[in-house]
């Protein structure tokens, strides 16, 4: 039989009929300045811009970015890029609220301080060796590195507005979690 769901307390026997088709598009962070955000995650972690979308009237915009994989290639058309984007599995939309970037004493919760709530985004990566290494080159700021800590072999790092990002090399956890 193949592999469906692992069976804890409050998991549905089976998924219902009604949520063919569900997926998990994307997650969003509020950032203080996007044009930092918007470095940090295309240059450090390769993520590409697919849409941008401004709300004058609520003085908002979002940013909605991928790591998309070689040879992908969204669509040119907006109207089928925006379709498209909103299709797609792994997204990172960042949210800027207009004006926060100009408040020096300003910035947002990241989840992990008391009281906690939201904990992290996580990004796999090949070589986990060679992303602290590169990490490294770009000053990027470490919560904790992979050999520190009771979990080997996990790297959390935080982005320009304190979020942390948890960094894993799928190849290096299969006991993850095991005795």
């Amino acid at each position: 039989m193949a592999f469906d769901t692992e069976h804890e307390p409050g998991v549905a026997p089976k998924p219902p009929a009604e949520t063919a088709g569900f997926r998990l598009n994307h997650t969003m962070l509020r950032v203080k300045d996007p044009q930092r955000s918007l470095d940090y995650y295309s240059r450090v972690f390769g993520m590409r811009l697919l849409r941008k979308l401004d709300f004058p009237e609520m003085q908002f915009s979002l940013y909605f970015l991928a790591k998309l994989d070689d040879g992908e290639q969204p669509p040119e058309d907006v109207a089928e890029r925006t379709q498209w984007t909103f299709s797609q599995r792994g997204i990172l939309e960042l949210t800027h609220n207009w004006g926060s970037e100009e408040k020096t004493d300003f910035s947002y919760h990241d989840g992990n301080a008391e009281p906690q709530g939201f904990g992290h985004i996580c990004f796999a990566v090949p070589d986990l060796d060679a992303a602290v290494r590169w990490f490294d080159s770009n000053d990027v700021d470490y919560v904790k590195r992979p050999e520190q800590g009771k979990m080997k072999n996990v790297a959390f790092v935080k982005d320009p507005d304190g979020y942390w990002i948890e960094i894993v090399e799928p190849a290096r956890l299969g006991k993850l979690g095991q005795s």
